[in-house]
């Protein structure tokens, strides 16, 4: 008897990586309703080698090659379904190095991925890493997986918010220099920043809209009134009030030596953090296995692993599945809710 399931893509990141480890284990381990299924989408000989290599008794409940196959396996309720796709030369594969190869397939799975949701077979994307050298080898130009789903979904504005057991980071910048990440918090860029991220948490579930959004201060004390920077004063504080004024329930800047303790004891719905390390490095110390990224504003939910590649480890059967453990398991929250 066929069941009715909801779908989420799973690209298999480079393959190089740890990416297709921790898909196998992933699925091995992760507590999944009967009515969620995955798509993984990735190439069969190298599942096949990692599950060999290292020791995985994992399969999948169907492997096809098309649109009619899928259709055909979802059809008759299959769970753990392989969309398989030639897309590594195996006689030249190595785990842990840096190759076009890895990246430019890395890049096509995720492609696949956004292909199956726009044809309806999936409704969410859940993403293992991939390696930004492998996709620069590629002749690539996005650098990671959120400008990459923008791309290939015409999409801006595209907004990545942290995960850690309860404790949520927006971002007002990513991948920036510290100097650039600096000159990117202007009042202007700031208010818009607040705005998406008031309307991203009032329009799900997840969030508690009765406590405020919380910015992160900038500086060491939030410049102690311009001793040491004054970004609090001519950008951070300016945008804030101009937020409140439009109606908007947010406080700050709140020095971020304290406000993502204050955020994980629940004082906040979430913090914004004002670039990358400044958020990443609050929420990887409090769960670095499980700390997961969820990027909204896409025409689809993406959740991830917010960790490398592991190069390092990759094919030692080593890896910790736990983050893309919760990455599968939060998308089936949201994608029920």
């Amino acid at each position: 008897m066929s069941i009715n399931r909801t779908y989420l893509a799973v690209p298999f990141g480079d393959p190089a990586g740890i990416g297709p480890e921790i898909v196998l284990k992933a699925m091995q381990k992760a507590e999944l309703p009967a009515s969620i299924g995955l798509i993984v989408v990735g190439d069969e000989q190298l599942f096949s080698k990692v599950a060999n290599d290292l020791h995985l008794d994992v399969r999948f409940d169907s492997v096809v090659t098309d649109h009619p196959s899928l259709r055909q396996a979802i059809q008759d309720g299959y769970q753990r379904i392989l969309y398989a796709q030639h897309l590594v030369d195996m006689a030249s594969f190595s785990y842990g190095i840096v190759s076009a190869m890895c990246g430019r397939s890395a890049y096509r799975s995720a492609e696949i991925a956004v292909e199956l949701v726009n044809a309806g077979f999936a409704c969410s994307i859940v993403t293992p890493p991939l390696h930004k050298e492998a996709l620069k080898a590629a002749g690539i130009n996005q650098i990671g997986y959120t400008e990459i789903l923008s791309d290939l979904s015409n999409t801006t504005g595209a907004v990545t918010m942290f995960d850690t057991m309860g404790l949520k980071i927006f971002f007002h910048s990513r991948h920036l220099s510290l100097r650039k990440a600096c000159d990117a918090v202007t009042k202007e860029s700031l208010i818009q920043t607040i705005l998406r991220c008031d309307a991203i948490t009032k329009a799900h579930a997840a969030f508690d809209t009765k406590l405020s959004l919380a910015v992160a201060g900038l500086n060491p004390h939030c410049g102690e009134h311009g001793l040491f920077g004054d970004e609090e004063m001519t950008a951070v504080e300016p945008a804030i009030e101009e937020a409140r004024r439009q109606g908007i329930d947010v406080v700050g800047p709140i020095g971020a030596d304290s406000v993502f303790y204050q955020a994980r004891m629940g004082k906040y719905r979430a913090v914004i953090s004002l670039y990358h390390d400044q958020g990443h490095i609050a929420a990887k110390t409090y769960d670095f296995n499980r700390t997961i990224s969820i990027t909204w504003n896409l025409p689809f939910l993406r959740t991830s692993v917010d960790h490398g590649t592991a190069f390092d480890i990759a094919g030692t059967g080593t890896a910790d599945a736990q983050g893309m453990i919760r990455a599968l398991e939060v998308a089936c929250q949201y994608t029920l809710a």
